[in-house]
């Protein structure tokens, strides 16, 4: 009689895949990526977008922060009170690891600790564009 041997059990056989699914539904962009967006012309690009009815929001409310589109101001302004929100901001403050930095604590090089960058609380009052004076120049340019 032949020996019986211990089959695998076919019930958990996808189970590996469907994690790293879902590990990169949510994903968002790393800090590097935020960092560069932080330019005052991206910036103001990315908080002043033209209607897109295929974004959550129409593209109207958007965090530059975190990266995330909301469908109204009251959740954007919910999410700007939020502690996600809040440490991602605080992950911000210092400057993003490169590759240079990688090398140089390996042993490549002198090491130094990252800087911290200036990361303000309110993203729209910095970087919005001033719809006042461009609506003054416009009318005096009309008279």
């Amino acid at each position: 009689m032949p020996k019986k041997t211990r089959s695998k059990n076919k019930s958990h056989s996808g189970v590996d895949k469907k994690g790293k699914i879902l590990k990169t539904k949510r994903k968002t962009k790393d800090l590097d990526e935020v960092q560069a967006n932080m330019a005052a012309e991206t910036a103001r690009q990315l908080l002043n977008q033209p209607i897109d009815y295929d974004i959550p929001g129409a593209a109207q409310h958007y965090c530059l922060y975190c990266a995330r589109y909301f469908v109204d101001d009251h959740n954007l302004q919910h999410h700007l009170k939020s502690k996600v929100h809040k440490r991602r901001v605080k992950d911000l403050k210092t400057e993003a690891y490169t590759l240079e930095e990688a090398e140089q604590a390996a042993g490549k090089g002198q090491y130094r600790p990252p800087r911290s960058v200036h990361v303000p609380d309110d993203q729209k009052k910095l970087y919005k564009m001033d719809t006042d004076s461009v609506e003054d120049v416009i009318s005096s340019d009309n008279k």
